[in-house]
């Protein structure tokens, strides 16, 4: 494996895996579009819906893998982001709250036969996985989890953890703008990177480029994993676009902002552009930006 591996895109240059219509041919196009960007695997993105909506969007995922080897040679597995996350306003992001859900086995089992063997991460908020339970059992399946969307108590991390959570999706995002001075999900998630990996979405907005670089000293190397988020935005330009259950406005600057401008929607920067925010904002060199862009989601992958 040369290339990057993102284990967290939603959509790219014109495709929305939330939406409930796009062609085959679309598909590979983009697959192929990646891989000549440098992207060898990435993980195509599912998040919060109505359990129904989410089901057939997992499903045309899987059927796409199954079917076409263009598709199954750049996408590796489905991440499922959601329905399992907190519903409180800041942590819920940009899924819709209406559809979120407690964990549980059944609902579970139904988002796994939808992916035919094909989801390889799930995000949930541990908070809302009573005992850790969903977390066990998918775990007991060799699917990664996540922690993520999530205000989670640093018992009710560790807790997690324990029971084989190995990963927390995006810090510093999906979390409110205003949170307590100390004991908040970053200062708590960063108390326990010794044991988890963490993924950073790197493209200077989600978080500024100081603040990355004060979270990058504070955690071990192998564990940083950098991702896109990418929407249907990425690697085209400014203008309007649909992510899932909404609209989402692009910059000039290639920030992504939901309606009303009160949080990001997802991330409308290319991973070779991340690489280009780490090296000329924070001055991370080529060979370390690498081991987090592909030698690091790689491990956590096999």
């Amino acid at each position: 494996m040369n290339g990057f591996v993102d284990l967290q895109v939603n959509g790219y240059a014109g495709l929305d895996f939330n939406s409930d219509q796009y062609d085959d041919q679309l598909v590979i196009d983009i697959c192929q579009r990646l891989k000549g960007e440098g992207v060898d695997t990435i993980l195509a993105t599912v998040i919060t819906a109505p359990m129904e909506t989410m089901l057939a969007r997992i499903s045309r995922i899987a059927d796409l893998i199954e079917q076409h080897p263009d598709v199954r040679a750049t996408i590796g597995g489905i991440h499922v982001e959601g329905p399992f996350i907190s519903p409180d306003p800041g942590y819920v992001g940009a899924h819709p709250p209406t559809a979120v859900r407690a964990a549980n086995d059944s609902d579970t089992k139904k988002l796994l036969d939808a992916g035919r063997g094909h989801v390889r991460l799930v995000t949930l908020a541990p908070e809302m996985d009573a005992g850790a339970q969903v977390t066990r059992t998918l775990t007991d399946q060799n699917i990664v989890v996540a922690a993520g969307h999530s205000g989670a108590t640093l018992d009710q991390l560790n807790e997690s953890i324990d029971a084989g959570l190995k990963l927390f999706t995006h810090l510093g995002n999906g979390c409110p703008h205003m949170q307590p001075r100390h004991d908040n999900i970053v200062q708590r998630v960063l108390s326990v990177t010794d044991r988890i990996a963490v993924t950073f979405i790197a493209d200077g907005h989600h978080v500024p480029p100081f603040a990355l670089k004060n979270y990058f000293r504070a955690m071990p190397d192998e564990n940083i994993i950098i991702i896109t988020d990418a929407i249907s935005a990425a690697g085209l330009g400014p203008g309007t676009y649909r992510f899932a259950h909404q609209t989402v406005e692009v910059d000039e600057d290639r920030s992504a902002w939901a309606p009303g401008r009160e949080h990001y929607a997802g991330c409308a920067t290319t991973m070779p552009q991340m690489v280009d925010v780490l090296e000329s904002k924070l001055g991370i060199p080529p060979e370390t930006s690498l081991r987090w862009m592909r030698d690091n989601p790689a491990r956590l992958l096999a």
